[in-house]
C-alpha cells in the first residue's frame, strides 16, 4: 500500500490528569510537547460530548447523567412498578443493577452509555437521562455536529473507536484501520479511569498501568510508521483523579428536613455535587440552611458561566452544591460506597487538571478540554 505523508492519531486516555503525568514521568521522550489543560466541569458525561463537539454543557445539555425532569422522564411507567423491585437490598446489588441497566437500555432503545447506578427505581419517574444516543456516531449529538459528522463532511479517511469495546480491542481496531488506509484516528480508552477510582493512591499500581499503556502506545506508533512518512501522535485526557479524604450523607439530612421529594424539591445526588430543584417557596430556604453543615459551597452564577454550565432554564438544577475536593456524597444516586478516587470537583484543584501530550508542537490556543475539537479538525484538514 502507498504510504501516507502523515497519519494523525489522537488517543483519549480517560482520567490521565496533569498531576499523574508529572508524578510518573509519562512518555516525555516520545511526547515532549505537553500542556496542563482545564477540565470541563462535571464528569465524563459532560467532558466526552464537549471533546466530541467543542461545545460546553450549557450548549449540548450534558452535565450529570440524570436530571430532575418529571415532565420529560421516559421512565414513568417503570417507576410505578417500584413495588416489583423489592427488597431494595437485592435490586441495589451492583451486578443486578448492571444487568437491569442492559435490559432497560434495550427496552428504551438507548444507544449511548446507560447505567442506573444507585438511582432508586421509584425515583426514575422524576428524572430524565442525558445520554440516550451514541455520541460517537453520525448525528450522535442531534443539533450539533460531532467529530464524526465534521470528518465525514470533509471526506476524511478517518477511524473513530467504538466505545463499547475494551481498550485492547480498540488498539487492535486502530491498527487495522491504519492498514486499511485511514490516516486520521480518534482512539478511545477508558480502563485507566477504573484503575484510578480504585488505586489512585497506590503509586506502584498506577505506574504498572501506565507502563502497560506506554507499551501499547509505542506499538501503535511503530505500526503507523509502516504506513506514513510522519506520524503525529497526541494523547488527550478529560480530567484527573482526586484521592478520597472523607464522605458526607447529604441525602439523609435532606430527607429528614420535613420536605417532600417531588412536591417541595427535586434533587440529583452525584458523587461530588448535589443539584437541587426548588418546587415550593420554603424549599430553597430550608435546603440552604441544611447545606451550611457540609464542606462545600453553592456555585455562583459567575462560576457556572466560567465553567460552561450556566443555563437560564436551570436544566442542571436551580442551585448546585459542590463539595470540597476529596469529599464524596455517600450514599448518592451513583453509589452506596465511596471510591478511593473521584473526579468532578472544582476544576482549579491540583488533581483536576487534564493533560495533552504530543510529538507535535501544540498551539497556544489549546487551554481547555473543549479546545481539543478544533485542534483535531485543524489537523485533519492538513492531511
Amino acid at each position: 500500500m502507498k504510504k501516507h505523508k502523515t497519519i494523525e492519531i489522537f488517543l483519549f486516555i480517560d482520567a490521565l490528569g496533569w498531576k499523574i503525568v508529572n508524578d510518573h514521568g509519562f512518555l516525555p521522550e516520545l511526547l515532549p510537547y505537553r500542556k496542563k489543560i482545564d477540565m470541563q466541569f462535571g464528569y465524563s458525561s459532560s467532558a466526552i460530548p464537549t471533546i466530541l463537539s467543542g461545545k460546553t454543557p450549557a450548549e449540548h445539555g450534558h452535565l450529570g447523567l440524570f436530571r430532575f425532569a418529571p415532565e420529560s422522564s421516559p421512565f414513568k411507567k417503570l417507576s410505578r412498578l417500584g413495588w416489583l423491585f423489592k427488597p431494595a437490598s437485592f435490586w441495589n446489588r451492583g451486578r443486578v443493577r448492571h444487568h437491569l441497566s442492559k435490559i432497560l437500555k434495550k427496552i428504551y432503545g438507548f444507544t449511548g452509555y446507560f447505567q442506573l447506578y444507585r438511582m432508586p427505581i421509584w425515583k426514575l419517574g422524576y428524572v430524565d437521562y442525558c445520554e440516550k444516543k451514541d455520541l460517537f456516531i453520525a448525528n450522535g449529538m442531534e443539533e450539533f455536529a460531532n467529530l464524526h459528522d465534521v470528518l465525514t463532511s470533509m471526506n476524511a479517511a478517518f477511524h473513530i473507536s467504538d466505545w463499547h469495546l475494551s481498550d485492547n480491542e480498540n488498539y487492535i481496531a486502530a491498527e487495522k484501520a491504519i492498514a486499511n488506509g485511514k490516516n486520521f484516528l480518534f482512539v478511545y480508552t477508558a480502563s485507566f479511569d477504573g484503575v484510578l477510582h480504585d488505586k489512585v493512591q497506590d503509586f506502584t499500581a498506577v505506574q504498572n498501568k501506565l507502563d502497560s499503556i506506554k507499551s501499547q502506545i509505542e506499538h501503535l506508533y511503530a505500526h503507523a510508521h509502516n504506513y506514513a512518512d510522519e506520524v503525529h501522535f497526541t494523547v488527550i485526557s478529560d480530567h484527573g483523579m482526586t484521592p478520597l479524604t472523607g464522605t458526607v450523607d447529604i441525602m439523609k439530612a435532606v430527607e429528614e428536613s420535613g420536605l417532600f421529594f417531588g412536591e417541595d424539591y427535586g434533587v440529583c445526588y452525584d458523587s461530588t455535587m448535589a443539584r437541587f430543584y426548588y418546587l415550593s417557596e420554603k424549599s430553597e430556604r430550608v435546603i440552604t440552611e441544611i447545606m451550611k453543615n457540609f464542606p462545600g459551597h453553592f456555585l455562583s452564577e459567575n462560576e457556572e458561566k466560567k465553567y460552561g454550565i450556566y443555563r437560564i432554564d436551570r436544566m442542571f438544577g436551580d442551585t448546585i452544591f459542590l463539595l470540597d475536593a476529596g469529599i464524596q456524597i455517600v450514599p448518592s444516586d451513583m453509589g452506596s460506597k465511596p471510591l478511593n478516587g473521584m473526579h468532578g470537583f472544582i476544576p482549579e484543584n491540583e488533581h483536576s487538571f487534564a493533560a495533552i501530550l504530543s510529538n507535535t508542537v501544540l498551539p497556544e490556543s489549546v487551554k481547555h478540554v473543549a479546545d481539543y475539537f478544533n485542534l483535531m479538525i485543524e489537523r485533519a484538514e492538513k492531511l
